[in-house]
Parts: C-alpha cells; sequence; structure tokens
C-alpha cells in the first residue's frame, strides 16, 4: 500500500488520540453512548455543513459546534473516521488564504465566530496555515464588533444593544482560548472576556429564582423588554445551557486567581444551584420554559438538558463545582438517554424532544412569550443537541472513571 502524506498524518494523529484514550480507564457506556450518536449522525449527514438541516452549504454556529464535538470524541477514541468528517468539513470552507466561505464580518454576529473555533484544534493537529489565517480572520471581529453602553457584545449587528445568553458561549470563549493559544495579549483580552460574563449576569440575573433571563435590552426599544429592567419575559433553557456550557469553558481557559475569575465560578455554582431545583423529578431533565414545569404545553427539552449535563459534569471534573453534583449530572444524563432518544429502523439512534429554535425580535416578530417558546418547531437531531450531547457523554465518562 502506498503510504501518502495525508494517510501518514492521519495515522499519526489517530497513534496521538489513541495514545490519550488508552490514559484515560473507561467505563463503556458513556463512552458508547457518544460514538453511537456521532456515528448516526455522519450516516444521517454524510456531510457536515448539512447539520440544522441546511440545504445548501452556510457557516454557522451548529455546524461548529458539531465539528468541535467529533474532534472531542476523535481525541478520546482515536478513530480517525470523526477526524476525517471534521476535516473534509473544514476545507470545504476554508481556502488556502484562510477566507471562510459565506462568512462576512460585517454582519457582526457572535454565531458565526464560534463556528470557527474548532478551527484552533485543526491548527493544531495538521499545521496548516490557512487554518490559523481563518482564524485569525475571525479574532479580528472582536475589534469591531458593536457593544453596548456598558461594554457587552451585541448579539448580532441586526439586535442592536441586545445581549443574549447564547452569545456568552458563541464569543467569550473562543476570544480567550485565542489569546491563551497565541499568546496574543492575554490580559487585555482576559479582563474583556471576564466583563463579558460578569456584566451579562448582571444583567440577565432574576435574584428570586437564581437563574437568568434569556436577554436583556439596553435601550428597552423591544416589545419583548420589559420598560423597567430590561429583561426578556422568561427563562429559556437552551439559553441558560448556552451560559453553562460557556462558563464552565472559560473556566478552564482563564488562568486561576485571574481577577474576577472567582466571580465567573461563583455564578457557576449559583445558577447550577437554581437548576437543580427545577430538575424534573420523573425525568431528570428541563423544561423548555425552565421554572413553568406545570403549565400547559411546556415539555422536558434535550437540547438545555445535554448543555447543563456538560457544563455539569464538566464543572465537577474540573472541581469548578462541588462533588455533591455528580450524581445530579448521573440522574440527568440517564433520563435524557431513557426520554429523549430512540432506535430508527436503519439502526441509528436519533435524540428526540429538541425545540429547534428560538429567539427575539426579528421578522416575524418572536415576543418571547411562554406561547412562543412553545409553539417552537421540536425535532429529532438537532445539531444544538447532537454537539452537547456528545461532549456531555464525554464529561460523564471522565466523571465516572475519575471517583
Amino acid at each position: 500500500m502506498k503510504i501518502t502524506k495525508n494517510t501518514l498524518l492521519i495515522l499519526l494523529l489517530s497513534l496521538c488520540a489513541s495514545s490519550l484514550y488508552a490514559a484515560e480507564k473507561t467505563t463503556g457506556k458513556y463512552l458508547n453512548w457518544a460514538t453511537t450518536i456521532a456515528d448516526s449522525e455522519i450516516k444521517h449527514r454524510p456531510e457536515l455543513w448539512q447539520a440544522d438541516f441546511v440545504k445548501k452549504p452556510k457557516w454557522d454556529y451548529t455546524q461548529g459546534l458539531v465539528a468541535k464535538s467529533m474532534l472531542m470524541l476523535f481525541a478520546q477514541t482515536g478513530d480517525s473516521a470523526y477526524y476525517n468528517y471534521v476535516k473534509t468539513f473544514a476545507d470545504f470552507f476554508v481556502d488556502s488564504d484562510g477566507n471562510i466561505l459565506t462568512y462576512k464580518m460585517s454582519d457582526y454576529s457572535l454565531d458565526r465566530v464560534n463556528g470557527g473555533k474548532f478551527l484552533i484544534d485543526m491548527y493544531h493537529y495538521t499545521k496548516e496555515e490557512k487554518y490559523l489565517k481563518a482564524v485569525q480572520i475571525l479574532r479580528k471581529q472582536f475589534d469591531t464588533q458593536p457593544r453596548t453602553h456598558i461594554g457587552v457584545f451585541w448579539h448580532k449587528k441586526i439586535y442592536p444593544y441586545q445581549v443574549w445568553l447564547d452569545g456568552l458561549y458563541m464569543g467569550a470563549p473562543f476570544y480567550a482560548e485565542y489569546a491563551k493559544t497565541f499568546n496574543e495579549n492575554t490580559d487585555a483580552v482576559y479582563a474583556d472576556a471576564v466583563k463579558q460574563f460578569v456584566l451579562a449576569d448582571s444583567v440577565t440575573l432574576d435574584k428570586k429564582t437564581g437563574l437568568n433571563f434569556h436577554a436583556w435590552e439596553e435601550t428597552r426599544n423591544q416589545r419583548w423588554a420589559d420598560p423597567i429592567t430590561g429583561h426578556s419575559p422568561h427563562f429559556w433553557g437552551r439559553s441558560m445551557g448556552w451560559y453553562m456550557m460557556a462558563m464552565a469553558d472559560a473556566l478552564e481557559i482563564l488562568p486561576e486567581g485571574y481577577p474576577q475569575r472567582d466571580k465567573i465560578q461563583a455564578n457557576f455554582n449559583r445558577l447550577t444551584a437554581a437548576l437543580a431545583k427545577y430538575q424534573d423529578k420523573k425525568t431528570g431533565m428541563w423544561y423548555q420554559v425552565t421554572d413553568l414545569a406545570k403549565r400547559k404545553g411546556n415539555y422536558v427539552e434535550s437540547s438545555c438538558s445535554a448543555m447543563f449535563v456538560y457544563a455539569i459534569a464538566k464543572g465537577v471534573n474540573k472541581g469548578f463545582l462541588p462533588e455533591k453534583y455528580r450524581k445530579l449530572a448521573i440522574t440527568a444524563f440517564d433520563g435524557l438517554t431513557k426520554n429523549a432518544t430512540q432506535v430508527n429502523a436503519d439502526g441509528t439512534t436519533s435524540i428526540t424532544k429538541a425545540c429547534s429554535v428560538a429567539g427575539l425580535g426579528g421578522n416575524p416578530y418572536r415576543d418571547g412569550s411562554f406561547e412562543y417558546y412553545v409553539g417552537e418547531p421540536i425535532r429529532n437531531d438537532d445539531p444544538k443537541v447532537i454537539g452537547p450531547f456528545i461532549m456531555a457523554a464525554l464529561e460523564m465518562n471522565k466523571l465516572i472513571t475519575s471517583k
């Protein structure tokens, strides 16, 4: 057999990932869930750009989320199928100069930045300059990203003066990871990234419940914004899921003892404790509208549940959360697999009960009401549950083997 440069690279990567995997004890159960869902996703969507049920290629956060989870799975298993799935996707979108197909910085969308988080890993694996150039292009967006008057990034240019919990995951961890990885003015970037978390929490926090509202609008011009507080009306599960994952990842990136890092950790602990009170006792999952479990039309939702499991399991693994939350994570993951998965006729496994999308404002206008959140379509295998589920399973594998 002729050994090509690409074949040799894949062999070396597989050996590297396999050595990491061999160093970890595994129980099989959680890793099996990760590979089962990943293999099913690849069969359902042979090209990664097809995630989110799109008909033509588009650079977005959902594809990047799945890509990141596949690379994390590759790192634990050494199975090159997951790496190749991502590499094919990356090479389709990123040209030799690092330009990213369909990406427009002028949109100032934090979602588009998250689409490229996995490219930092691709550069480490391959040392191909095009990936570095692409990451640098995404990093530049932060230099001119519009901000509220208090200094928090707008979620998107089309959503002026709006801070969404979703946006914290989309932007801040990438911002900090880039600085750490490439040693780029780390103090200034870390300080700015920390500010995003601390200020966003302060303007979305509900002190009564300990939960965070989906969004905050500084000018109070949106119909969904409370004229006094600027808050959106409800606690949307997935928005807090994004926020929880963002805090777990940021705490890993930021050095211990960094100013106000402890504030992020305190907020992480506060929100975890609040969510524990709203976990459904029957299923172990969480509701679409978190605090209104008994209201007609509400339902246990899989994407927020997977996100919470990932963040909480990682928090325990890294020591960001107390050991007492280990049991909560186990109950939640087992409940998720029992109540929101199904085996299909073709032998693949699907994750069910995922909200397709939810936002605020726009056209047609989304008012943030209870009826709006529970009225959005529910579908199987939404990428916003696929990626977090794989990531959650991998963290659960570490959680159990570290005991």
